[in-house]
């Protein structure tokens, strides 16, 4: 398999979903759950113009969020291209005169950002489709053969980036979409890159979508997460995520070890959806003073009926834990009314204890597992504290369903399969 080192450390990325839909405000679905004919989409892929798209600016906002790379999509189930095509002419070159994907990876270049490409393996536009490639063995050696050559025609002309980001694997399996030819075709082209697994393969790294879920047994991933409910710009869509919401996911996949790849959808004229701004810009100004807690972090979760020195963590009512190595960082999502706050289950002796963001110690009282953090009125106005814990040891944190821990073997919490999901 391809390095994965840096996509294991990146912890936060940006997806960019962009194209015709976004013109048309319903949908990355839109011309599938409506039944709109090739020929009918392509009088709307003739009037795209977006005028207002700007690689720079929105690269420039990611990177100030505190994301580490962009994933790109340069094709869309709708199978209209980002990009200068060759082999085909239904592309943005050909209708606007703009290379939106190169666009996108010279500006992820300026601000250092690491760059995936998406690229749908489905295709409602060309003929034969992948209906058609069901039916007849003739038209899925045609459809399979084009599918290969528009890859190969995206990793030959943009060399090099660091992801090649599969979709759309209806209706095949690896087999049918000849998965380790395609994924050798990649390497012989671009050594370094790595791979998603959705063309039927494992790949590089999992991509839970639309939840927060580590694989068991760990590997690298990471969380593929809209903003709203939609991918694509969608006109009627007001359901927006908080930055707080996107804080609580970045904590998730932190304890997971994972990465949580949040979504961009640009409006029809290229504009960036206020909403989407204010996010990603709140996101970035509590980064910029907190980011050691979410980080290079370790993978700090716990299990409802086991007792294991893999689970070093546990949840805790006053907001959300990561750790790293000797530290822990407590996110104080509820500030208690109290100028005092107790914390259990710590089996490590404490050092120190401070505030993430300026450095201010923090007095506070350790009495076997339960520490009082003393005079937090002087920071518990901030916006999501963090509170730096420094243990003597590997940090860890182990409560019970029970007053105390039991000195003999126990559940964690449940003796029976939960209906819980972590």
């Amino acid at each position: 398999m391809s390095e994965t080192t840096w996509f294991e450390n990146a912890r936060f990325g940006a997806f960019i979903h962009f194209g015709v839909f976004s013109d048309l405000a319903r949908g990355e679905w839109t011309m599938n759950r409506e039944e709109i004919s090739p020929s009918e989409y392509q009088k709307y892929a003739e009037k795209f113009n977006p005028i207002h798209f700007d690689a720079d600016a929105t690269c420039k906002l990611i990177a100030g969020s505190g994301a580490k790379y962009v994933v790109f999509t340069t094709m869309h189930h709708e199978g209209f291209r980002m990009y200068n095509s060759d082999i085909s002419e239904y592309n943005s070159v050909k209708t606007c005169g703009r290379d939106f994907t190169a666009e996108i990876i010279k500006a992820a270049k300026k601000y250092g950002l690491k760059i995936g490409l998406y690229h749908s393996l489905n295709n409602w536009y060309d003929q034969p489709d992948a209906v058609a490639a069901l039916e007849s063995k003739t038209d899925y050696d045609i459809f399979i053969n084009n599918t290969l050559n528009r890859i190969k025609e995206l990793i030959s002309k943009y060399n090099p980036i660091d992801i090649l980001w599969y979709d759309g694997w209806w209706p095949f399996d690896a087999d049918g979409w000849q998965a380790e030819k395609m994924n050798e075709m990649v390497l012989e082209l671009q050594p370094h890159i790595i791979f998603n697994g959705r063309n039927g393969l494992a790949g590089d790294f999992g991509t839970p979508e639309g939840h927060i879920s580590a694989p068991k047994p760990w590997r690298p991933w990471e969380a593929c997460m809209s903003l709203n409910d939609h991918w694509g710009f969608h006109a009627g869509d007001h359901k927006w995520k908080s930055s707080d919401d996107v804080l609580d996911m970045l904590t998730r996949v932190a304890n997971g070890k994972g990465n949580l790849l949040l979504n961009i959808g640009p409006k029809g004229d290229g504009s960036i959806p206020e909403e989407t701004i204010k996010v990603f810009k709140e996101v970035g100004n509590w980064l910029n003073k907190n980011s050691e807690a979410i980080f290079d972090t370790d993978i700090f979760e716990y299990d409802l009926m086991e007792k294991d020195d893999k689970y070093r963590g546990d949840w805790i009512h006053h907001g959300e834990f990561t750790v790293k190595d000797k530290n822990m960082y407590l996110q104080l999502k509820y500030p208690v009314a109290e100028s005092e706050m107790i914390i259990c289950g710590i089996g490590q002796k404490i050092n120190n204890v401070s505030l993430l963001s300026t450095g201010q110690q923090i007095n506070f009282v350790q009495k076997d597992n339960k520490l009082t953090i003393q005079n937090i009125d002087a920071f518990k106005s901030e916006n999501r504290s963090v509170i730096k814990i420094e243990c003597d040891d590997i940090s860890s944190i182990y409560i019970t369903g029970g007053m105390r821990e039991p000195k003999v073997r126990h559940p964690h919490y449940d003796p029976l399969p939960s209906d819980i999901v972590l």
